[in-house]
């Protein structure tokens, strides 16, 4: 096994092993992908204030998340098509999570069921549902979630209209994959991938194929997907979700503090402060950039999150420190994933852990809840260059 030292080096092997249309579906974002790329390049413009001579005995990542104790303050965020960055992948990321002790959002798009999910861990996991026009599904998946065990809903709401990926376009992103020249060509290359996908009978959406009446295949599918993305979305339509669940929800897709202060006041238990990765609204400011404003309008009132841009434990303790209460990992997770199955997802949480752990330590802190803007040196401008 190759020595693993940090995320890039899951990244690699991820590389090597995945057919480059799902590695180009992670690795990507609209349009120019400027957020994209400015959710991880916005960490690097922060720093940290190292102190000395202070007792690092007895240091502690845990804390809370919605109420759940977790190993450190990190989240398994919802990817579509996790099962195609390697076989069964929700299970085995699931598997990673729950070991470890940080939980694990299931996608509404995922490969693997929340059943095929439920049946293979011990804990509740989270279920994440996309703002659907299509009231009979939202109701029976959620049913389907309660019925499973899922502990929390994840309600995505930023993707009403879905931001044009040209990656996704060139390669004719599909699950499986459409046995195209350049595709078999590139398919030829990843025979461990392959062979994997040849021992699993789980290639389509679970929770969609043979849940949803004339959906059958991958172009009935993306007819049907195409047509459900709720364009007249609401506040009220989102009550109506938090209402049909009834249990803790989280808000995720949250830039602005004046959609934070409306998410708050609709009583949602954590909001994630996210642009998707990069992949809707290109243009848009990082997630990190976002965090304080938002932090500061109604961290009293509900739990903030965020995601984007997250590849170390450095990047979770600055976003700890400047307001969250704690982060969700997508990109991160998928490279051990496809790199390595459920042994990648756990090296993934081990080396965030590890960096998160070590350099809290030299900041001077020994719990994870004690981290604020003391630890930081911020550079003028980066809160407030915007108008």
């Amino acid at each position: 096994m190759p020595v693993i030292t940090c995320i890039d080096d899951l990244k690699r092997l991820y590389r090597r092993r995945v057919p480059r249309m799902f590695y180009d579906y992670a690795e990507s974002g609209s349009w120019t992908e400027q957020t994209f790329r400015e959710n991880s390049t916005d960490f690097a413009q922060i720093r940290l204030r190292q102190r000395i001579a202070v007792d690092m005995t007895g240091r502690s990542t845990a804390t809370e998340m919605a109420g759940q104790r977790v190993t450190m303050p990190v989240a398994l965020a919802p990817v579509g098509l996790t099962g195609m960055q390697n076989a069964d992948g929700e299970i085995k990321a699931a598997r990673a999570a729950e070991k470890f002790g940080v939980p694990f959002t299931l996608s509404t798009m995922s490969i693997c069921s929340i059943e095929d999910v439920a049946a293979h861990v011990e804990k509740p996991f989270w279920f994440q549902i996309y703002t659907l026009n299509d009231d009979d599904f939202n109701r029976r998946i959620i049913d389907r979630a309660k019925a499973a065990g899922c502990s929390a809903l994840v309600i995505t709401v930023d993707l009403q209209i879905l931001g044009q990926r040209h990656r996704d376009l060139k390669n004719g992103l599909s699950a499986p994959p459409k046995l195209t020249i350049p595709t078999m060509l590139n398919l030829a290359t990843k025979w461990s991938w392959g062979l994997e996908m040849l021992g699993t009978r789980r290639r389509f959406f679970g929770n969609i194929v043979g849940h949803v009446e004339g959906v059958s295949d991958p172009a009935s599918l993306s007819a049907w997907t195409a047509e459900k993305f709720d364009h007249a979305l609401n506040w009220d339509k989102i009550r109506k979700l938090m209402d049909m669940w009834g249990g803790k929800v989280i808000l995720k897709g949250v830039m602005e503090p004046e959609d934070a202060e409306r998410a708050a006041a609709l009583g949602a238990d954590a909001i994630v402060v996210s642009n998707h990765g990069g992949r809707q609204l290109d243009g848009a400011l990082s997630s990190i950039r976002m965090l304080p404003e938002i932090a500061a309008a109604v961290g009293g009132k509900t739990e903030i999150w965020m995601d984007g841009g997250i590849r170390s434990g450095q990047d979770v303790l600055k976003a700890v420190a400047l307001g969250a209460k704690g982060v969700m990992i997508g990109r991160a997770f998928v490279y051990g994933l496809g790199a390595m199955g459920e042994a990648g997802v756990t090296k993934a949480l081990q080396v965030i852990h590890k960096e998160l752990d070590t350099s809290m330590a030299l900041c001077g802190e020994t719990a994870v809840t004690r981290l604020g803007r003391h630890n930081l040196m911020i550079p003028k401008g980066f809160l407030d260059g915007f108008a």
